[in-house]
């Protein structure tokens, strides 16, 4: 025998799933209740009584709406950091990339080599010996 819904005391086999679901939510088992199947519109109980549900079924509305946010704002908060680098490239100075999407800063670090070049070209062009 399966165990009654903890909403309406329905005992119907074929509404196990459901009677389980909705002893989730009753719980306050969000995780629990997803693992069984919250998201999905299969499962429901034919015995329950309507306003069951109908319970059942704003849970899982509601459920899908909250992660239809979540979504949303991860999706903003990729865009507005999209446009702030963007931002920041067009107001660097001419001739300062930034790589790879990076902001551009102040000073960029010279290979050790094109350093050592540019300090022996100085040297020369002040007339000292480096």
């Amino acid at each position: 025998m399966a165990a009654p819904c903890p909403c309406c005391a329905c005992d119907a086999v074929a509404g196990a799933a459901a009677h389980r679901l909705r002893e989730a939510l009753a719980d306050d088992d969000l995780d629990g209740a997803i693992t069984l199947g919250l998201l999905e519109d299969r499962i429901a109980c034919p015995a329950c009584s309507p306003e069951c549900r109908a319970g059942l079924e704003a849970a899982r509305r509601a459920r899908q709406r909250a992660l239809a946010a979540r979504e949303r704002y991860r999706a903003r908060g990729l865009r507005l950091a999209r446009r702030q680098r963007e931002r920041a490239a067009r107001r660097a100075p001419p001739g300062e990339a930034a790589p790879d999407g990076a902001t551009p800063t102040a000073t960029t670090a010279l290979p050790p080599a094109a350093a050592l070049a540019l300090a022996r070209a100085k040297a020369r062009a002040a007339g000292r010996k480096p």
